[in-house]
């Protein structure tokens, strides 16, 4: 009969790690204080329920509050949001689709997809600026 080995942890090695996004503090991951924040700008890769929300991570419940706080004044623009979902189709497939591939990919009609681009157009060049 075959025996498992069983692998045991050194003490030396840690687990995994996370990383606090309010003051980069690394800690084990099993103490992370983690939820999601209402942001425009974020266009989850593959799970398009999670569009619009960011997941943020904090080595205790203060910091958590911090980060969550500061996302709070942040003002939630519906164009941004659309931005950013056309930007991950644009960079997950071929580059140039048509209005009508770009909607039926992002489940956006075409004045919010015209919408989005006059305001990622209109963000890069306040950017820009000097």
């Amino acid at each position: 009969m075959w025996k498992r080995r069983r692998t045991r942890r050194r003490p030396g090695r840690p687990g995994p790690l996370e990383l606090c996004d309010l003051c980069g503090l690394t800690f084990p991951a099993d103490r992370a204080v983690t939820g999601y924040v209402a942001d425009s700008s974020a266009a989850h890769p593959d799970q398009d329920w999670h569009d619009g929300l960011r997941r943020v991570t904090a080595c205790g419940d203060a910091h958590f509050e911090l980060v969550r706080e500061s996302y709070r004044h942040r003002p939630f623009v519906q164009e941004e949001l659309w931005a950013a979902k056309l930007t991950r189709e644009l960079t997950a497939g071929p580059p140039a689709l048509t209005l009508e591939q770009l909607g039926c990919r992002t489940g956006l009609d075409e004045p919010q997809i015209r919408r989005a681009i006059l305001w990622h157009n209109e963000h890069l060049r306040h950017r820009t600026d000097p």
